[in-house]
């Protein structure tokens, strides 16, 4: 639809058709060589062209209003987890999703949109029901959100109902209607399924580790169930029971840990007659057999929720352990406060103002070991200067909020995937007011935003003093980090990421070597690429690119693959796809100024079978979730039934209206038409011997 506008009163139209008319009636009132006929249309064009030339003047604009209407759109979600391989034969799956997609034609035909996804949005073109564990509430968010503003009808769920990572597809059901389409089988199967496997990831050189076994034993009462540890396909530990009037039964097992390094072991449940299935019989864990774990002592003058956030974050890692000192509240072992005993010391509040731990900074300050300065609103900024730390502040006695932003370039480690959009968004920490002096060696980890000004304010900052590494946060509050993230997410991935290689940094002694080669994470799955990544330094430590990395990968079977790459900015890391479960050890090398130089390490790649546990369909589950969104449940049986619900309704198109506006003297047509009047009263005026 076209509408003209007017920026000034439409009754100036008027005047401009009489400025058309006298000027055209001034010009050719007089005698022409040319007959009255001529003149007359000579006196049209002339009126014509000058009143559209005045009427242009008036700056009309054509607004252009279209609208398109979308289709309601109805996504059929298949389940294409392994446990959907239990529907039947290759053969029966392929009819299942043909005579979907028939369905899904026949839905088409009555007006709606229809797609098929599958649960981790991608485009279902062709199944391979691969996907090693089945989220069902993550694949039914992943539609309604590629959809945010547009024309969803409905879902229809295709599943076998088990579900075995992320919450249940009942909690927070969408406003969208989910029709469930229920496959499988129903029937509880005799059956002994490994359950679980639990066990601590690290234990320590000459101890006992546990390894407790759940064996879920299904229609199988009274059964001798015999369960088998085997490191190198050699018994260490066996047990058997009875299983009882039990559905679970648990073995508990007590390994010794002799030799460093990461061993495997693997859990074998033996099968028993009347079995259904012997795939969910055994697990294999892997545990790294370590020296000791390492020490962070946290020195503070009063409690603070600080604290307690940093705590969380060392605690999850295995291989540290936090020792707490709050002189009178919280005191630590005597030897624990000697410089040595620790590899990291944090100070929270240095230097407090009631100099608590003033004496126990001066001591660590003398040693090797490093050191983390948490300042915060009980420090005394005075006394920074005469501690010899590198802070001079211009108002100490002021506070201010601020929010945190990654610096980009930061170096010394790296962090996960989408950092800095994470902590962009974290609530404002209290900070000094005003500008301040720090270390001009220093490595800037995160700014001070003040607002939505971003500063050159360091925020927390690592530098290297001499033979000790130093490290200090600006400011205080960073508790509020961790929980605003977990209530946005529900986990604290980013928080404890960030702080968590900070620790390690700050805890590592440093590394002088000129060649590093490293797996990205010590254990993969099999489902994704391994990756290596290889950093290649200069005399100054500075990065250079171009070396040539010949990597050499032995599996447990001692199998060698051999691959190699170049480096470059862009192009530092290595990924190997295809890997299957065990530990693997590698070998990188390349050459630097005619040297051959090498390095060596492990990583671990794990088989996700947490498919195979359970097999048994859950139609009350997809029957809820169908109740709970005004939806339907149909069992494959009644798929022909399924298109009756939107034959009987009428498709409702979504209208999007888009409006463009477009000053008229901007058209081309208009140009051609002024054009054409210009032309042909010059035109005429000379074929009739005018001038």
């Amino acid at each position: 639809m076209q509408r003209l506008q007017f920026e000034s009163s439409p009754y100036f139209i008027l005047i401009c058709l009489l400025l058309g008319v006298a000027y055209a009636y001034v010009l050719y009132k007089a005698k022409h060589p040319w007959s009255q006929a001529i003149n007359k249309v000579l006196f049209a064009l002339r009126a014509v062209l000058v009143s559209l030339l005045a009427f242009l003047l008036l700056g009309p604009i054509l607004k252009l209003t279209s609208n398109i209407f979308e289709k309601p759109a109805v996504v059929f979600l298949i389940d294409n987890s392994v446990s959907m391989k239990e529907v039947g034969d290759s053969t029966k799956r392929l009819a299942l999703m043909n005579e979907l997609r028939q369905k899904g034609k026949e839905i088409q035909d009555t007006g709606y949109d229809v797609l098929f996804k599958d649960l981790n949005g991608n485009d279902a073109d062709e199944i391979r029901f691969n996907c090693t564990k089945s989220d069902l509430h993550s694949g039914i968010k992943n539609v309604i959100t590629s959809f945010e503003g547009k024309n969803l009808n409905s879902i229809i769920l295709v599943s076998d109902g088990i579900y075995n990572s992320g919450t249940s597809p009942i909690y927070s059901p969408p406003r969208v209607p989910v029709y469930t389409v229920g496959v499988g089988d129903t029937t509880l199967r005799a059956d002994l399924v490994l359950k679980d496997v639990a066990y601590n990831k690290i234990a320590y050189q000459g101890n006992k580790f546990p390894i407790r076994a759940e064996v879920l034993a299904q229609r199988l009462p009274n059964t001798e169930v015999k369960v088998s540890v085997l490191k190198n396909g050699k018994v260490v530990e066996q047990q058997q029971k009875n299983s009882g009037t039990s559905l679970l039964t648990n073995f508990d097992f007590l390994i010794q840990a002799q030799e460093k390094g990461v061993h495997r072991y693997d859990v074998i449940v033996e099968t028993v007659k009347g079995e259904s299935t012997s795939r969910n019989n055994r697990a294999s864990v892997y545990i790294e057999v370590v020296e000791g774990k390492k020490r962070i002592l946290l020195i503070a003058p009063a409690p603070h929720p600080d604290i307690k956030a940093i705590r969380a974050v060392v605690e999850k890692n295995a291989n540290y352990e936090f020792i707490l000192h709050i002189p009178g509240i919280a005191d630590a072992k005597p030897e624990w406060l000697k410089p040595g005993s620790t590899e990291l010391v944090i100070f929270h509040q240095t230097a407090d103002r009631a100099g608590r731990t003033t004496a126990l900074l001066q001591q660590f300050q003398k040693s090797k070991t490093s050191l983390w300065l948490m300042l915060g609103t009980q420090t005394n900024f005075r006394q920074l200067a005469a501690l010899q730390l590198p802070f001079s502040f211009e108002n100490s006695g002021q506070w201010d909020e601020v929010t945190p932003i990654i610096n980009q370039s930061f170096r010394d480690f790296n962090f996960v995937d989408n950092t800095a959009g994470i902590v962009s968004d974290y609530p404002p920490v209290e900070v000094p007011f005003g500008k301040f002096t720090f270390p001009t060696n220093a490595s800037v980890l995160m700014y001070q935003r003040i607002g939505s000004v971003a500063t050159q304010r360091p925020l927390l900052l690592t530098w290297q003093n001499e033979n000790q590494k130093m490290a200090a946060l600006i400011g205080e509050g960073i508790w509020r980090w961790r929980l605003s993230e977990f209530a946005d997410s529900e986990k604290t991935e980013v928080y404890d990421d960030v702080f968590l290689k900070l620790i390690q940094y700050m805890s590592t002694l440093e590394d002088k070597k000129k060649f590093k080669s490293f797996p990205i994470m010590p254990q993969f799955s099999e489902a994704d690429a391994a990756t290596i990544e290889s950093q290649v330094y200069n005399d100054l430590f500075e990065p250079v690119y171009g070396n040539t990395i010949s990597l050499e990968l032995r599996n447990e079977a001692n199998e060698i693959s051999r691959y190699q790459y170049v480096t470059s900015p862009s192009g530092s890391r290595y990924q190997i796809g295809g890997l299957r479960e065990g530990v693997y050890q590698f070998k990188a090398s390349t050459e630097m100024n005619g040297k051959r130089e090498s390095v060596s390490g492990q990583f671990l790649v794990v088989a996700q079978t947490i498919e195979s546990q359970n097999l048994t369909a859950d139609f009350q589950l997809l029957q809820q979730v169908a109740n709970a969104t005004q939806g339907k449940f149909f069992s494959a049986t009644e798929i022909s039934k399924l298109t009756e619900e939107w034959r009987n309704t009428k498709p409702t198109a979504l209208i999007h209206s888009n409006e463009s506006f477009n000053p008229l003297i901007n058209l081309k047509w208009v140009f051609f038409l002024l054009l054409t009047l210009v032309s042909g009263e010059w035109f005429l005026r000379k074929y009739m011997g005018g001038y």
